[in-house]
């Protein structure tokens, strides 16, 4: 037997509302991936970040290369060879891309030296991200390159992935899995978390499983089936989607023409930009990070309001120069793809961040009614089973998948008829994906227009009706999920897609005024 890279041994931490793990003992041999799977709120997280020192655990041992180690900060992990990709990035936004790499390597190195090195290791993995640019600038599937490519840069010897493909392209993806095997074969030990079990299954080669804390499952993944795995992940199978027909009704959301050049150098330029979304349908948009999926949203959204007002139409009314607030009076909610800091701001406590897109809290003179948005959060949190130390507990206190579902249902909750949604179910267990794809297609079957942006491709062909691909600022012609393919969508996100005919478009829009 061979001396395990990484060993726990009962391991137990403890917060003032929750006990986070539980007794927790596991192995991760040199060479081998190892998985660790669990609903959101199992304890994966803070076990990870117990391993990489940035949390100190209650009780319990931790033995590295069969040397029992107290790992006081990531700093002593990093000097050991320990490296992990966050699932909430750790990045600083007014630093470049080199310059956040720079500050986890070796001082000795030089800046420009750094920038070299990114530049290399993103052509050899098929991770392409400037070294020159800001991270505010980036996209958040650029932000998980970034983070990728920085734990590379150390040769690792143990490496933690939390929910590394969550916002990869399924091209990307399959690049990543090559690197990883790669590093394996060099005996580097990768342990992996990951929500998706066929990359759980194709990947990795042990798997322990955490359920409220506690172990209860060792196992092979490549032995076991997608069913029992997520049975041992959250106690039963996530119930089947219902499919209703489509029905849908009048335009609630008209982009036209929309033309709009960049606000940064780093930005994409939407060229010509025209789709609509009906009452009563979903209308996903596929494609690679970084190709104007953000511009798009700023602009749907009201953040940016540069636009022409005709070019932005929400129930035929001119909404492009509008803000947020007079699109939500429309009947207009959003979903960001960034849960902290635009979705939810990070200290407040759930209840007070429905602030952020609620007025109906905020009495004569501005008193906030305090009762009245305790109330409305704990619907949510019960509606959407979210994980949580009550209507007060503070955002960032919550696990990313448990966050996901507070946003996501803070804006169901309040009965859109447009409702734009991105990345919905980036970070989120399989339970907890399929309560909101249900949530999804409710509100599609009660009348709602859903535009779906999403890197997951799986995700859009599960629950939508159409699709549209955006690609260097510019969208395909539309296409139905019945008629299209992986590999289709996938040739689409490089650009090539055919030109839409005029009188198949005329036609699908007879069909859909029929409908």
């Amino acid at each position: 037997m061979t001396t395990p890279r990484l060993q726990l041994a009962h391991i137990t931490k403890r917060y003032p509302a929750v006990v986070a793990n539980s007794d927790i003992s596991l192995a991760v041999q040199p060479g081998e991936i190892h998985a660790v799977l669990g609903e959101n709120g199992a304890g994966k997280s803070t076990l990870m970040k117990i391993i990489y020192g940035s949390v100190k655990p209650d009780e319990g041992t931790v033995t590295f290369d069969g040397q029992a180690v107290n790992l006081r900060n990531p700093q002593q992990a990093r000097a050991l060879g320990i490296s992990m990709v966050f699932q909430h990035f750790s990045l600083f936004d007014t630093l470049t891309v080199a310059e956040n790499v720079w500050l986890g390597l070796d001082k000795s190195l030089a800046l420009a030296e750094v920038a070299r090195s990114i530049t290399a290791k993103a052509s050899e993995y098929g991770l392409d991200i400037d070294p020159a640019r800001p991270v505010h600038t980036l996209s958040v599937g650029e932000m998980q390159r970034v983070e990728i490519i920085r734990a590379l840069l150390t040769n690792p010897k143990l490496l933690i992935l939390d929910e590394p493909t969550s916002v990869l392209t399924p091209q990307a993806v399959i690049r990543l899995f090559g690197v990883l095997n790669k590093l394996a074969s060099e005996s580097c030990s990768i342990l992996y978390i990951s929500h998706k079990l066929h990359e759980i299954q194709e990947l990795c080669t042990a798997c322990t499983v955490l359920r409220g804390g506690k172990v209860t499952g060792v196992c092979n993944p490549r032995n076991e089936s997608t069913e029992s795995l997520s049975r041992l992940m959250i106690g039963s199978e996530p119930p089947p989607l219902q499919h209703r027909p489509l029905h849908a009704g009048a335009v609630a959301l008209r982009v036209q023409g929309l033309k709009l050049v960049r606000e940064d150098q780093f930005g994409v330029d939407l060229d010509g930009i025209s789709f609509e979304v009906r009452a009563g349908e979903v209308v996903g948009i596929a494609g690679v990070s970084g190709n104007g999926q953000k511009e798009l949203l700023y602009t749907l959204s009201g953040e940016d309001v540069r636009a022409e007002a005709s070019m932005v139409q929400v129930f035929d009314k001119p909404a492009g120069r509008l803000r947020p607030r007079a699109r939500r009076a429309l009947g207009l909610h959003f979903v960001p793809e960034e849960r902290l800091g635009r979705g939810a701001v990070p200290t407040l406590g759930l209840a007070h961040n429905l602030l952020l897109t609620r007025s109906n809290a905020v009495g004569k003179g501005g008193w906030i009614r305090t009762a009245e948005l305790d109330k409305q959060a704990r619907s949510i949190i019960e509606r959407f089973k979210v994980k949580a130390g009550g209507p007060n507990a503070a955002a960032r206190s919550l696990s990313g998948g448990n966050l996901q579902k507070f946003i996501v249902g803070r804006e169901i909750d309040a009965n859109p008829k447009l409702f734009i949604v991105s990345q919905p179910t980036w970070g989120v267990d399989v339970g907890a994906a399929a309560l909101i794809h249900a949530e999804i297609l409710a509100l599609r079957d009660a009348g709602c227009a859903v535009l779906v942006i999403s890197e997951e491709l799986d995700e859009l062909f599960n629950i939508c009706d159409r699709l549209h691909v955006i690609a260097k600022g510019r969208l395909s012609p539309s296409i139905d999920r019945a008629a299209a393919t992986l590999p289709q969508i996938g040739e689409w996100m490089s650009g090539l897609w055919p030109q839409a005919q005029p009188h198949q478009n005329n036609k699908k829009e007879g069909a859909h005024a029929q409908a």
